[in-house]
């Protein structure tokens, strides 16, 4: 095996490789010795098949395995010799003369190609106490923690049943069957029995809810509404329907108590301890909220920090699938792109968005390994159960399903790598806190994701 650097432009890298025939015929040769001794072939005792019969029967097939095997034995040489760091795989560029290469497979003369690579762009890490970001500290208020133990408790109120000739007010639980239609035409979704509803709860559509006031246990009536413009499913979107509800029960609201007893309902040891969780997940909201507005200011900050080239096949990568993605939004949404920007526009931001993320992942990539950052399989197997969650009954499939794939172990393994980078960056920035209300909080972020938005690299 001869191998010969023939370029080094860049991040761009081309090696001749030259596979000596001998070589090949010999390691063919071998495995077809191998073959010989175990090969069972009608009208010949086992191990006594001729080697130039099998030569016939398998020759091609052993020629092509053990130029790829030759071929990846070069690749692994080209980059333990040169030290290499590859920003993808390979590329083999074989003659285009017919004639050579089967007098190559034939074993009559050499096997020439060339090797085509992109190598990962040399980093300076650097430090990061020059790095400044101004962290958003909201805290969670008393009146916000009292709202939220009362509406829990408002959910878990108790009802006793009305007797006689009752009928439902609001604040009153009825339970209720309907069929709903729209242009006379029954619609997806749009009948259920049996179905609990507290009145003045807002859980259905507006004037619902207000017209089954007054109504009887066993009374039917027929209720006109409109859906909201905004409404989820677009085919009902601002349309005009009807139901036919039937009132089967009506239950009146009982007193709202919220003391220890009402938490140890709940799983808590006292109503303190209630207060003190729900006050501890309203914080971990806030900190989350305001992680996303500082981190976004760090990766710019690090995004204007590193300049180096970018190895063009990643970033092709990239391109790719956020085109993919923007694709699959426009013809769901049924846009074109003379509703929104030209293709050639949008084609421009979305490199530009690609290379940023090229570049910031790279960035964090050097950063994290010359910081020893590492993910444990204990990190990545903690995710990978919170998502199976989100299929109950199916959760052992999904598992086993990510186990088998170790490209979707990695899509789990790239974020937590990530975060983990983020944080040791953050530990060496300098980081001032400023409190703010959870208005001017939610303000904040919303303000920054905005201004990202309309960014050319958002």
């Amino acid at each position: 095996m001869q191998v010969t650097q023939t370029l080094s432009d860049g991040l761009k890298r081309e090696y001749k490789v030259v596979l000596a025939a001998t070589d090949l015929a010999s390691r063919v040769e071998g495995q077809l010795n191998e073959i010989k001794s175990k090969a069972h072939i009608k009208g010949f005792r086992p191990g006594k098949v001729p080697v130039a019969h099998l030569r016939r029967l398998y020759g091609r097939s052993i020629m092509a395995e053990v130029v790829q095997e030759a071929v990846n034995e070069a690749n692994r040489k080209i980059v333990e010799d040169n030290k290499l760091k590859l920003a993808g795989a390979p590329k083999i560029e074989l003659t285009q003369d017919e004639g050579e290469l089967q007098r190559a497979f034939d074993s009559k003369s050499d096997l020439s190609y060339v090797v085509a690579v992109e190598v990962l762009p040399p980093i300076e890490v650097g430090t990061f106490d020059d790095i400044k970001i101004e962290r958003l500290v909201a805290n969670a208020s008393d009146e916000e923690v009292e709202a939220a133990v009362n509406t829990l408790a408002e959910r878990n109120r108790p009802f006793a049943p009305k007797d006689g000739e009752a009928i439902a007010e609001k604040g009153d639980k009825v339970t209720i069957d309907f069929s709903g239609t729209v242009a006379g035409e029954a619609f997806e979704g749009g009948s259920a029995s049996d179905i609990d509803l507290v009145l003045g709860s807002g859980s259905f559509i507006p004037g619902f809810e207000d017209q089954i006031v007054g109504m009887r246990p066993g009374e039917t009536r027929t209720l006109k509404v409109t859906f909201p413009e905004t409404y989820s499913e677009a085919k009902l979107a601002g349309q005009p329907a009807e139901f036919a509800v039937t009132v089967k029960a009506i239950a009146a609201p009982g007193a709202l108590v919220i003391d220890d007893q009402f938490a140890k309902g709940l799983g808590f040891e006292d109503l303190a301890k209630l207060r003190a969780a729900m006050r501890a997940g309203f914080e971990r909201d806030y900190v989350a909220l305001s992680r996303r507005k500082w981190k976004r200011e760090l990766l710019d900050a690090l995004d204007a920090r590193y300049k180096f080239e970018l190895p063009q096949q990643l970033v092709e990568q990239e391109f790719e699938s956020i085109w993919r993605q923007a694709e699959a939004e426009r013809q769901s949404a049924g846009r074109s792109f003379a509703d929104d920007v030209s293709e050639e526009d949008a084609r421009a931001e979305y490199r530009s968005i690609a290379e940023r993320r090229v570049r910031l992942g790279l960035a964090l990539a050097e950063i994290g390994e010359r910081a020893g950052v590492k993910v444990s399989e204990d990190e990545v197997t903690q995710v990978l159960y919170e998502r199976a969650r989100s299929f109950p009954g199916q959760e052992r499939q999904f598992v086993e399903y990510y186990r088998k794939n170790p490209a979707l172990l990695n899509e789990i393994r790239g974020p937590i790598f990530e975060e983990k980078v983020v944080n040791y960056i953050i530990g060496q920035a300098k980081v001032t806190d400023r409190h703010v209300s959870k208005d001017e909080l939610r303000q904040a972020v919303e303000a920054s994701e905005a201004e990202a938005e309309t960014a050319p690299s958002a």
